[in-house]
């Protein structure tokens, strides 16, 4: 290693730990679920997690994917279009296609590839790509390797700006929207009837990443589409099965069998990255089949949220408004709410403090995500340990 730089990069991490933004990794030595075993804090209660469903300890998905393991060996060592498509691949992708109502399907080893892939590949010269300007990381990676396309970004949320840009744009031209369903740091949804409108006034082409929505929103768990009634209305849909569906890895893209087809073809993870390993497709399949069967994971999950947000409230926190798991709770600064982040888990609570750079400056974070893994007391747990920690930091009284 060059030594001069490899001391210019020691020097920015010690920056990083005087100004006490440093992120420390925690090491877990048991499954995912509501409760877990850490290296560096012993047993803790998970609030941190996208394991909505508890299904990523799920005995049905979990023995699945040791059946996967067991047919089809490690990995498939090979990318789809060479010897990389199992039978396994095809199911799954029919099953989310099932699932979201589409007329296909296609998986990638991670949402991040799927956007990655998607994006740059049908923004093509000619087009433009108008993004909202919270989406997840994956979504702007994907936007800036579409070179070819026009690229803008609308404001969170705000339809009025979001006209105004598909309105100074050639009316015969094909216009991609693309937004979050579920904003994985505000906790809201976008206002998918209204951008679904707009798109058909403007010749626009909706796609929707509803990665923390899969699995969670919607009457049946089909996600922030079928939650505002417009399932069939969008146009492009990209999630992952690493949250709600298993918690394992693994992105999707669905859509008509043109644009699926076209991704084989053209789209450059898939061309170049090795397949889900069918470990992966085999327990997202299984957890998919699990919240079909089991529509209850969702009416537990959705009390859980409705408790743990009305008892922060009693406390005097100020939660984010918004009806999914994601309950944001703004600390101001990066330093603040990893400091809060550490006072929760000494207390048996493991909740993420986000700053700086995945929030602005000034809006850090305690993010709680809530599961129907988490009983009741786990919750009164919980609740009286953010109490004790928010009073000792002068956050409420």
């Amino acid at each position: 290693m060059n030594q001069t730089y490899d001391r210019k990069l020691k020097t920015d991490l010690d920056l990083l730990r005087a100004a006490g933004t440093f992120k420390s990794l925690r090491h877990i030595t048991t499954p995912m679920s509501a409760h877990v075993n850490m290296v560096e804090a012993g047993d803790a209660i998970v609030l941190s997690s996208n394991n909505y469903l508890g299904l990523a300890a799920n005995p049905r998905v979990v023995a699945a994917g040791i059946e996967g393991l067991h047919k089809y060996g490690a990995g498939t060592a090979s990318v789809r279009f060479i010897c990389g498509t199992l039978d396994i691949h095809s199911r799954l992708e029919e099953k989310i296609a099932a699932f979201l109502g589409t007329e296909g399907a296609i998986t990638y080893v991670s949402c991040w590839a799927a956007n990655t892939g998607l994006i740059p590949t049908i923004g093509i010269e000619g087009t433009a790509v108008i993004s909202d300007e919270l989406n997840h990381a994956s979504i702007i990676d994907g936007c800036r390797m579409a070179t070819q396309a026009q690229r803008l970004r609308y404001k969170h949320s705000d339809m009025a700006d979001l006209e105004a840009k598909l309105a100074s744009l050639a009316p015969d031209m094909t216009k991609f929207i693309v937004s979050d369903g579920v904003f994985s740091m505000e906790g809201d949804l976008a206002k998918l009837p209204e951008l679904v409108a707009l798109a058909k006034r403007y010749n626009g082409v909706t796609i929707v990443d509803d990665s923390h929505g899969t699995g969670v929103m919607g009457t049946t768990g089909r996600g922030t589409i079928e939650h505002f009634g417009l399932t069939g209305q969008v146009d492009i849909i990209t999630g992952t099965l690493g949250k709600a569906l298993g918690g394992a890895a693994g992105g999707f893209v669905a859509g008509s069998s043109a644009l699926i087809e076209t991704l084989v073809q053209k789209s450059r993870p898939q061309l170049f990255s090795n397949a889900l390993p069918a470990t992966v497709a085999c327990s997202a399949l299984a957890a998919i089949e699990e919240l079909e069967e089991h529509p209850e994971l969702l009416a537990s999950q959705r009390e859980n949220v409705a408790f743990f947000r009305a008892g922060l409230t009693k406390l005097g926190f100020k939660p984010l408004d918004g009806p999914s798991a994601i309950i944001p709770i703004i600390v101001g600064e990066t330093a603040f709410a990893i400091k809060m982040s550490d006072a929760l888990l000494k207390q048996g609570v493991f909740v993420t403090g986000f700053g700086f750079p995945v929030v602005p400056e000034g809006s850090a974070r305690i993010r709680v995500q809530m599961s129907s893994a988490l009983s009741r007391a786990d919750l009164e747990k919980a609740l009286t340990a953010f109490g004790k920690v928010g009073r000792e930091l002068g956050l409420i009284r």
